[in-house]
């Protein structure tokens, strides 16, 4: 376990206050009666959900649970270690990190080295076999899709052998183990114990961070067999829904224009075209975290997805991303000839497809070009759907002078003033606003009734000795000088739920001698995830602290343990009327 200094914590947290780092990944944050309101970077919304507390360096979103300080943050968002999260504070602060032994350093790091090492060496074998391999399919697809030998080896590209044991045997032979391999996700097991190559008789393609270090790979089948593309799973240095492909290239002249094309090879034939700022999705619709590190690398972006009807909804899924980040998103139109980049430069050259860049239509002008399409504005009926469907266009665009000008410009479609088309967006914001609120209480009630309890399983069981315990940690963390009297009446084996246990167990390890109280304070102790929970606690039971309240919980507790081990000891017979009083006593409120 490593934990920090708390007096270092409490600077680190000084020095890097999480409205600011929320705004670093272009967060809007508006002010409340708490600090900042924003839209919560972990799920999808439109709402206010996610509150930042400047106050207690914490944020908290009450319908997906994220929260936690600047530290929980970061390790959310870019998928770090806690220890990783720390340093990069640290160093941007100009903090020295309070030194820890050799080997608790090479403890949190070697896994994300390892996962490295291994991506490299398999990268390695991937390209190798590519070109001197006996197999020549991978080199022949390559060939046919007329990419040059420049371009293979600026993108090491590779090809995985028809075979379930050969990179195994390789990496084996290097000395990695067969935990190591699976930790890295280039090799499986099996449900009967067998470890064999995740990637097989396909076109690999290396995904790289932007320090070049090979995080994971796609491969792409030569036949028409399902998937058609395979990715590495999540593992400790490759997320899918936070990394792009040719990032590495891409991200190097910024702040600038990067084009989002829908795959591997749209990328890979406009970097060969001479268009290096070119980035793809690995194998999913775009995320919201996709969009801000495409955000933190560009002033625009122009969209460019294939024109049949999947491409199409998904330009509308990313336009409302890049809308959530304030990214300015243009959208490429590509002739019927030609449904991607990729064929659109072979049929008609670089050239052609610059002027293409060059006209991309700005995000609301596609988006209203498809709320008219099929539509006759002639007739009533047209003028109607056209209506309706532009309002909700109109009311997203979050620049006041951008969207005066589009609704004239509307207004005057329609043959309507432009106040009654400011009244219909007024109207459709206002129920979009009760949608969202009234989709946030079913989702709670959803988390609260149906829902497994990932971090803390135990909860649904225990519904009033869960309130209880959770009130008690927070009366810990809120008042540390009140610890010994309450470890004092109270063992960590009165807890009911593992989960709370752990939390009281590091709590008395840490708070003996504290005035104040972070959650960053239980170090690498819990995950990310766990770090929200326990943020939540913090937060939620700020108000409701006093000391009756903290001795009738450590009464619920006694008298939950004291019930516990008295049924333990009950026979059958007595145990099944047990059972069936609470069956006659069992009632539901609303």
């Amino acid at each position: 376990m490593k934990f920090f200094p708390d007096e270092f914590l409490f600077t680190l947290l000084e020095k890097n206050p999480v409205a600011e780092e929320f705004r670093q990944f272009h967060i809007e944050l508006n002010e409340c009666s708490h600090g900042f309101a924003c839209s919560c970077p972990f799920h999808s919304e439109t709402g206010k959900s996610c509150i930042i507390y400047p106050e207690t360096h914490n944020f908290s979103c009450s319908v997906c649970g994220a929260g936690g300080d600047v530290v929980t943050f970061l390790m959310l968002m870019q998928k770090l270690s806690y220890q990783e999260a720390v340093q990069i504070l640290a160093e941007r602060s100009g903090l020295q990190i309070p030194k820890q032994s050799p080997e608790e350093a090479r403890r949190i790091l070697r896994q994300r080295e390892c996962c490295y090492e291994i991506n490299r060496e398999t990268a390695n074998f991937y390209y190798k076999n590519l070109l001197t391999g006996s197999d020549k399919r991978g080199l022949a697809y390559l060939t046919k899709r007329k990419l040059s030998p420049q371009t293979v080896r600026s993108y090491g590209l590779g090809y995985a052998p028809d075979d379930w044991h050969q990179l195994q045997n390789y990496l084996t032979k290097k000395g990695y183990s067969e935990e190591e391999l699976i930790l890295a996700n280039v090799c499986r097991k099996s449900e009967n114990g067998n470890v064999y190559d995740n990637f097989r008789n396909r076109v690999i393609f290396p995904i790289m961070d932007m320090q070049r270090h090979v995080i994971g790979f796609g491969g792409r089948v030569l036949d028409d067999s399902k998937p058609k593309y395979l990715n590495t799973s999540d593992t400790p240095v490759f997320d899918k829904g936070r990394n792009l492909f040719s990032l590495q290239f891409a991200g190097q002249n910024t702040p600038g224009t990067l084009i989002l094309a829908e795959g591997y090879m749209d990328v890979i034939a406009l970097y060969q075209a001479g268009f290096r700022n070119a980035v793809a999705t690995l194998g999913t619709a775009i995320t919201p975290q996709q969009a801000r590190l495409i955000a933190q690398y560009a002033d625009t972006v122009i969209i460019s997805y294939d024109s049949d009807n999947a491409g199409q909804n998904a330009t509308q899924k990313a336009i409302r991303h890049f809308h959530a980040v304030g990214l300015p998103a243009k959208i490429l139109h590509i002739d019927e000839d030609a449904k991607d980049p990729d064929e659109y430069i072979k049929q008609f050259g670089a050239e052609r497809f610059r002027l293409l860049l060059k006209n991309a239509k700005n995000a609301t002008d596609f988006q209203l070009d498809r709320c008219r399409s099929g539509l006759d504005l002639k007739t009533e009926n047209g003028k109607i759907s056209y209506l309706r469907q532009s309002v909700k266009v109109l009311s997203e665009i979050g620049n006041a002078k951008e969207q005066e000008v589009y609704l004239h410009r509307t207004a005057q479609e329609l043959h309507i003033r432009p106040e009654v088309l400011k009244d219909e967006i007024i109207k459709f914001r206002k129920k979009q606003e009760k949608r969202t609120s009234d989709e946030n209480f079913h989702d709670n009630i959803e988390k609260q009734f149906h829902i497994r309890d990932e971090i803390n399983p135990q909860a649904r069981e225990h519904l009033k000795e869960n309130e209880s315990e959770e009130l008690l940690l927070a009366a810990l963390m809120w008042h540390p000088e009140q610890a010994d009297a309450i470890t004092s009446r109270l063992s960590p084996e009165d807890f009911i739920t593992d989960f709370h246990r752990k939390i009281y167990q590091i709590l008395c390890r840490i708070l003996p001698g504290c005035t104040w109280f972070i959650p960053s304070m239980t170090g690498d102790c819990f995950s990310a995830e766990e770090m929200c929970r326990i943020t939540r606690i913090f937060i939620y039971y700020r108000d409701k602290i006093n000391p009756d309240v903290i001795d009738d919980c450590i009464c619920n507790l006694h008298s939950a343990q004291n019930q516990m081990t008295n049924i333990s000891n009950l026979s059958d017979n007595d145990l099944l009327q047990v059972f069936a009083n609470k069956k006659k006593n069992i009632r539901f409120t609303y």
